[in-house]
C-alpha cells in the first residue's frame, strides 16, 4: 500500500517498461500484450482481460440497469450511461473529416459519411432500389408491404410515414 504514496513501480513490464505497485497488475497489465482474456462470458461467449470488464458486460443479459443519470434519473448499463451523458453535456467527440460536423456517437458519423461517399447499403428486394439509410429504406419498403404504423389518436386513420401523420395532425 505505501507504494501507491511513494509512487514507487517495482514491478516492470518486459514488453513495454510500463512499471507498476503491484505483481497483480502487473499480471493483467501483460494479458494486453499476450490477448490472454481469461474472464469469459457464459451467455455470449465474449472474453475479458478484467474480471470487472465481465461483470459489467453481464447487466446485458440480466437487463440490469445500476447507473442512473442525476440529470434526468434514468437508468442505465455503464457504456449507455457514458453514451448518454452527451445529451446533456452537449458533447460531440467524433468529427467529421470531410465537412467538420459533429457527433455525440460514432454510429452516428459513419452514417453521415455516406453522404459524401454515396455509399448505399440498404436495397429494396422488391424493386431493387437503395439507400444510404436504414430508415428511409424501411418507409420505402412500407410502399410494396402496405404497412401503416402510424395512427392518428383521434381519428384512428393510419399513415405509412411518421411525417404525413404530424402533417394530418395538424389539420384536426
Amino acid at each position: 500500500h505505501q507504494r501507491i504514496h511513494t509512487n514507487e513501480r517495482p514491478f516492470k513490464c518486459l514488453q513495454c517498461g510500463k512499471g507498476f505497485t503491484d505483481n497483480s497488475n502487473l499480471t493483467q497489465h501483460q494479458r494486453i500484450h499476450t490477448g490472454e482474456r481469461p474472464f469469459r462470458c457464459l451467455d455470449c461467449g465474449k472474453s475479458y482481460i478484467h474480471s470487472y470488464s465481465l461483470i459489467w458486460h453481464q447487466l446485458i443479459h440480466t437487463g440490469e440497469r445500476p447507473f442512473r443519470c442525476l440529470e434526468c434519473g434514468k437508468s442505465f448499463t455503464w457504456s449507455s450511461w457514458i453514451r448518454h451523458q452527451r445529451v446533456h453535456t452537449g458533447e460531440k467527440p467524433y468529427v467529421c473529416p470531410k465537412c467538420g460536423k459533429n457527433f455525440s456517437r460514432s454510429s452516428g458519423l459513419r452514417s453521415h459519411l455516406r453522404v459524401h461517399t454515396g455509399e448505399r447499403p440498404y436495397t429494396c428486394p422488391d424493386c431493387g432500389k437503395s439507400f444510404a439509410w436504414s430508415s428511409t429504406f424501411l418507409d420505402h419498403h412500407r410502399i410494396h408491404t402496405g404497412e401503416k404504423p402510424y395512427t392518428c389518436p383521434q381519428c384512428q386513420k393510419s399513415f405509412s410515414r411518421r411525417s404525413h401523420l404530424r402533417r394530418h395532425q395538424r389539420l384536426h
